[in-house]
């Protein structure tokens, strides 16, 4: 049967790495390249970015990118966004196939903040410039944490903490290909867990947006001020998203 399989990552939470591994071994599994689709069923405006990004799970974006897989195509797209009641529904006939990879919001809000200062200082601001801020860098990921806990709802989901991702990569690599229904004793497959290896991953691999990485930094770079008001914010959902306060 040919799908959809719908990559949703927290922002900074290696969504980017996670969508790519999926891409690939999608595609070393017989499957389309989402790029090509995007160019062959002429879907720029739907799927943007490099990483084919579906933006609001809206009706129209759906059927757009659902008919080249009703004609024969599983290809691999990306969101960050929240569940739509049809995208559910779509979810549900088994149109679509979720998975979903988040991180503990607080080392995913530094990656933000960080990224965009970055970009302040090289004087080209980009999409995480808006939130530099500790204040905005809070506003921004409140809402995602509110997306991946809906997410998390999600009994047709395959969820991955980027964490476990990081630190046991075989068996996380090994959960989507099992969730993806790919056979394991294809070489292509081996060579695609190969290339995204964690300490492979490189920060200037188009599309990853892989950066430090490192779990807990949180902890070493926010003042106890600013720690105090994440505890006070975030506290009463890092317990259902896996985290101690």
């Amino acid at each position: 049967m040919h799908m959809i399989i719908l990559s949703i990552g927290m922002p900074r939470a290696g969504s980017g790495w996670f969508y790519n591994l999926s891409n690939d071994l999608v595609v070393a599994n017989g499957g389309q390249n989402a790029r090509h689709i995007r160019q062959r069923y002429h879907l720029q405006s739907i799927l943007t970015e490099v990483n084919c990004n579906i933006g609001a799970l809206t009706l129209p974006r759906l059927i757009a990118v659902l008919i080249p897989s009703f004609m024969g195509n599983t290809y691999v797209i990306k969101a960050h966004s929240k569940p739509t009641p049809i995208a559910l529904s779509f979810i549900q006939r088994g149109w679509i196939l979720p998975t979903h990879i988040f991180r503990d919001p607080r080392d995913a809000m530094l990656s933000a903040m960080e990224n965009g200062q970055k970009a302040i200082e090289r004087g080209s601001p980009n999409a995480f410039s808006p939130f530099a801020t500790f204040d905005n860098a809070l506003k921004f990921m409140s809402g995602y944490v509110h997306t991946t806990l809906s997410w998390l709802e999600c009994k047709f989901a395959l969820q991955t903490h980027y964490e476990d991702l990081l630190l046991n990569f075989d068996d996380e690599s090994n959960h989507l290909i099992d969730f993806l229904s790919i056979k394991k004793n294809n070489p292509e497959i081996l060579k695609v867990i190969e290339k995204y290896r964690p300490e492979k991953v490189q920060t200037e691999q188009r599309g990853l947006h892989f950066s430090h990485g490192r779990i807990g930094r949180f902890r070493q770079k926010m003042d106890k001020e600013q720690q105090e008001v994440l505890v006070n914010t975030l506290g009463p959902y890092l317990e259902r998203m896996g985290y101690a306060v």
